[in-house]
C-alpha cells in the first residue's frame, strides 16, 4: 500500500500508509482513547515547555505514545530518543488550520497534525507539529511479561476477602462473581449505610474502558434492584490515566489504588 488512507484493520492493529492529516489524526484519536500503543512516522517539528524549553527543527522522526503516558521522539540514529515525556502524561492531537479540498481526489486535509503529551506535576508539555505523515498505527494489546508487574486479580480479590477496610472501613463482602445483566461483577458487597457497593478489580493501570465496564455493572444493578436502590461502583487498580480519573468523577464513581500483593 503506496498512497491513501485504506486502513489495515484487525481488532487489535490499525495501520495507514501516507494518510491524509486529518485522516491520521483520526486514527491517532481513536487508539489513544481505547488505550492503544500509537506510533506516527513523518515529517515534524519538537518542541518541548517546561523546567527548560527546547526545540527541532523538521525532520523525518518517529513518535511513540504509550497507554501509560509516555511519549518519546526517535530519529534515525542512536537508541535513545532525542525527546520523551515520562509515565503519567496525557495525550492528545488535533489538527491545525483551515480545510482545503484537494482537486485530484475530492479530500480534504488541514496544514498540520499536531501531537501533545502534558503533565501538569511538573507543568510540561511535549508538542510534535507533522507536516507530513507517512504512516500511523495503533496496537492494542497486552504484554503478560512486564516484569514489573506482579500479582493476578484473583491476589486483588483475596486481599479485600481477607481484609475488606482495604477498600474502606466498614465494607462487607457479599458474593464474588454476581451475575447481572451486564457480566459478573468481581465483588458485591455492602457499606456501612447498607448501600449496595459493585467493586471492579484491575491488576494493572487502566484507563477509559475500566470505567465503562464499572459503570455498566452499577447501571445494569440499579435496573435490576428495587426501584431507588442506590448501588455504589468501586474501581479498585494501582493507578488510573487522567481521562479515566475524570470519567470517574464524572460518572459519580469512586477508585482505590490498591496492588494485587501487599
Amino acid at each position: 500500500m503506496t498512497s491513501g488512507t485504506s486502513p489495515s484493520q484487525s481488532s487489535q492493529v490499525v495501520s495507514l500508509e501516507q494518510p491524509t492529516l486529518s485522516a491520521a489524526c483520526e486514527a491517532i484519536a481513536d487508539g489513544i482513547e481505547r488505550e492503544a500503543l500509537v506510533t506516527v512516522f513523518g515529517r515534524c517539528t519538537v518542541d518541548y515547555e517546561g523546567r527548560a524549553s527546547s526545540t527541532l527543527e523538521a525532520g523525518d522522526r518517529h513518535v511513540m505514545l504509550k497507554p501509560d503516558g509516555a511519549a518519546l521522539v526517535h530519529t534515525d540514529e542512536g537508541q535513545q530518543p532525542v525527546n520523551w515525556q515520562p509515565p503519567g502524561c496525557e495525550h492528545d492531537v488535533f489538527c491545525e488550520g483551515p480545510e482545503a479540498t484537494d482537486d485530484d481526489d475530492g479530500t480534504t486535509d488541514v496544514d498540520a497534525l499536531v501531537l501533545e503529551s502534558a503533565r501538569s506535576t511538573p507543568d510540561e508539555r511535549l508538542r510534535v507539529r507533522f507536516q507530513r505523515v507517512l504512516q500511523v498505527s495503533a496496537f492494542s494489546g497486552t504484554d503478560e511479561n512486564d516484569l514489573s508487574l506482579s500479582g493476578t486479580e484473583e491476589d486483588l480479590r483475596r486481599r479485600i476477602l481477607e481484609e475488606p477496610s482495604l477498600l474502606e472501613p466498614g465494607f462487607t463482602p457479599l458474593a464474588t462473581e454476581r451475575d447481572t445483566p451486564a457480566g459478573a461483577v468481581d465483588i458485591y458487597g455492602e457499606d456501612t449505610a447498607g448501600r449496595t457497593v459493585v467493586v471492579e478489580l484491575k491488576r494493572r493501570r487502566v484507563g477509559p474502558d475500566a470505567v465503562g465496564q464499572l459503570r455498566r455493572y452499577v447501571d445494569a444493578l440499579e435496573r435490576d434492584l428495587h426501584a431507588g436502590a442506590d448501588v455504589r461502583g468501586i474501581l479498585v487498580a494501582p493507578s488510573v490515566t487522567d481521562r479515566a480519573d475524570r470519567l470517574l468523577v464524572e460518572h459519580g464513581l469512586e477508585f482505590v489504588s490498591l496492588e494485587p500483593t501487599a
